[in-house]
């Protein structure tokens, strides 16, 4: 149960409908536990009657409720069991609506939990560094916080409901038995030592098949959604019938395991049923028995009285097995949720952190970065200073280390060696957020999202009015081909942007960007799927735009009609060549190389 114990904040949270909760599963059973007394106390009235009896039935056992209701029926037979039956049926309408609100505050407390959790969880995803998420698969990730979540839900709401009636129903039913008659409720509980024995080693079966269960539920979500996100690829690749094997495959892991686990939990039932129709006849002949050989204070109406106790402890007793399944199910559950929110992120704000206003001063003063789950040393010794205003190109092959700057620069990772300061401060001690608002990024690996054309723009102003989107759509080239939609701005993009070209996914990731006016300006090889002449359109708008701007553009293209201050060559994480276009061209080197097979290229 440890696994639980971060649930402990919600409980409190919730304390008042939680109390209320309890008080009204106390109630209804309270209300439910007469109706066996006043069933009893009407059948020892027939039978008196049928004897010819007009004696009162025994109810000095009875509770002061019930004795109170049978000393206002009067002396008649006829009226006893008219008015007991009325009786009985408002009883079961009370017990009925303190049973409604016990489901209107345990449940409603469960689904708040829910919501908190879920909130709880996505906003602990998002705080999670980049090497997180490049260990950790999608799929995974929404199985924790939907159907890991949804079983938790399933203790903090039924599963608890379900214990706390189980022992209201118990405590009444055991209280008025054993004041009835110790001998007849002793054997009418005799087979219970043997249920709890069969729980507990039940049990332990089905937490190791829930955490196998959900461990291949999340391969099999993994794989849906990887299947759904690259269905191009697969289809390109005639592959269907391959990722078909692969999800069928999981799918049969993931249902031989939940068959089993339904297998085990049905020994439940027909055992509780057993041991309740057992003890049961036990209590029939028993009493009989008593009743036959005239035993003190024994009596039809008793019999009847802990018949109708046991068939009222059936339910309770038999969703034992469910509740117990239900908290096993949420322990393993939980405890997958509770590994994520462990987890510390890496990159995060530091104890004290500042919030300058960045003027686009930036410097690397011997930077060396390796990736810690590859040991690639991506960025080695790295020292580069840029002025405020400055226009600096990083050019290199692929895999040169040209991307891993841009995340150094926006913190996403730590330089193992060396410092990057923005006019003078070191990103360290920036607060992440504020770093972030102040600098556009646009990244190589295009995101869209699957909203309208006019929201994806302004994702990057949440407040931006229509004027300003459209201008932005205009400084990257893509306005134009936006108003020959049908439906222009607001036209759906699909999931990624899988309805638009590569060309468009990069330039209204582009106009996102340039929406934020912001100081310092980051494009991570984002021209890449644009034609020539866009290309040309583009950079010729991006000029007027950078401005007394501070821009770095990383790329693999050589970009000739725009004026850098700064380009810089990197091969294999270093600086091998720096300076102006014309210069670098005249040093005969790597940059001259690359400009020389792109013309051949272009032509």
């Amino acid at each position: 149960m440890k696994h639980l114990r971060p649930l402990r904040k919600y409980f409190w949270k919730y304390r008042w409908l939680f109390l209320l909760g309890i008080l009204f599963v106390v109630l209804t059973n309270y209300f439910r536990i007469l109706a066996p007394q006043l069933t009893g106390y009407v059948v020892n009235t027939v039978v008196h009657s049928v004897k010819g009896n007009t004696a009162a039935a025994a109810e000095k056992n009875y509770d002061v409720l019930v004795k109170a209701i049978i000393s206002w029926y009067g002396q008649s037979n006829h009226n006893k069991i008219l008015l007991a039956g009325i009786t009985l049926l408002v009883l079961a309408v009370i017990s009925g609506f303190f049973m409604f609100l016990m489901r209107q505050t345990i449940i409603v407390m469960s689904r708040h939990i829910e919501y908190n959790q879920k909130n709880e969880i996505f906003n602990h995803y998002q705080q999670l560094d980049t090497s997180f998420y490049k260990t950790h698969s999608t799929g995974d990730l929404m199985n924790r916080i939907a159907e890991d979540v949804s079983r938790v839900r399933m203790y903090t709401g039924p599963a608890i409901m379900y214990f706390i009636n189980l022992a209201a129903v118990i405590g009444f039913s055991v209280f008025f038995m054993f004041k009835a008659n110790p001998k007849l409720t002793l054997v009418a509980l005799a087979p219970l030592p043997v249920l709890a024995i069969a729980i507990y080693f039940v049990n332990t079966v089905i937490n190791k098949k829930s955490e196998r269960i959900q461990a291949l539920l999340s391969d099999l979500t993994t794989n849906a959604q990887e299947s759904y996100s690259g269905i191009r690829v697969i289809k390109s690749y005639v592959q269907e019938n391959a990722m078909f094997g692969f999800f069928k495959n999981n799918s049969e892991a993931y249902r031989q395991n939940a068959l089993g686990l339904a297998k085990t939990e049905a020994i439940y039932f027909p055992s509780m049923a057993l041991l309740i129709g057992l003890s049961t006849l036990i209590t029939i002949m028993v009493g009989s028995l008593d009743v036959i050989n005239k035993a003190p204070g024994a009596n039809v109406g008793m019999i009847v009285e802990f018949v109708v106790y046991i068939q009222m402890l059936t339910f309770p007793v038999s969703a034992i097995g469910w509740t117990a399944s239900m908290i096993q199910r949420a322990i393993t559950s939980q405890k997958r949720i509770n590994e994520f929110l462990l987890t510390e992120p890496e990159i995060k704000n530091e104890a004290q952190t500042v919030t300058p206003q960045l003027q686009g001063n930036i410097n690397f003063a011997n930077v060396d970065f390796t990736y810690p789950h590859t040991g690639i040393n991506a960025v080695k010794n790295f020292s580069l200073q840029i002025n405020k205003g400055d226009k600096v190109a990083i050019v290199g092959r692929t895999g040169s280390g040209k991307s891993t700057l841009a995340q150094l620069m926006l913190h996403m990772y730590n330089p193992q060696q060396g410092i990057i300061t923005y006019d003078g401060v070191p990103v360290n001690k920036i607060d992440l957020q504020h770093l972030r608002e102040q600098i556009s990024y646009v990244p190589q690996d295009v995101f869209l999202f699957s909203e309208s054309v006019s929201n994806n723009i302004r994702f990057g102003l949440q407040d931006a009015t229509q004027q300003q989107i459209e201008t932005a759509a205009k400084q990257a080239s893509v306005h134009t081909e936006i108003e020959r939609f049908e439906e222009k701005y607001n036209t759906m993009i699909g999931e990624r942007g899988v309805t638009l070209s590569g060309g468009q996914k990069q330039r209204i990731s582009i106009a996102r960007a340039l929406i934020k006016n912001p100081q310092v300006v980051v494009f991570d090889d984002c021209l890449s799927a644009v034609d020539a002449r866009t290309e040309k359109e583009i950079i010729e708008n991006l000029y007027r735009y950078l401005e007394n701007k501070t821009a770095i553009i990383i790329t693999h293209r050589i970009f000739s009609l725009f004026q850098f201050d700064k380009i810089i060559v990197l091969d294999e994480g270093k600086i091998v060549e720096q300076g102006t276009h014309e210069t670098l061209i005249a040093q005969n080197g790597i940059y001259a190389e690359m400009y020389n097979l792109q013309q051949v290229q272009d032509n």
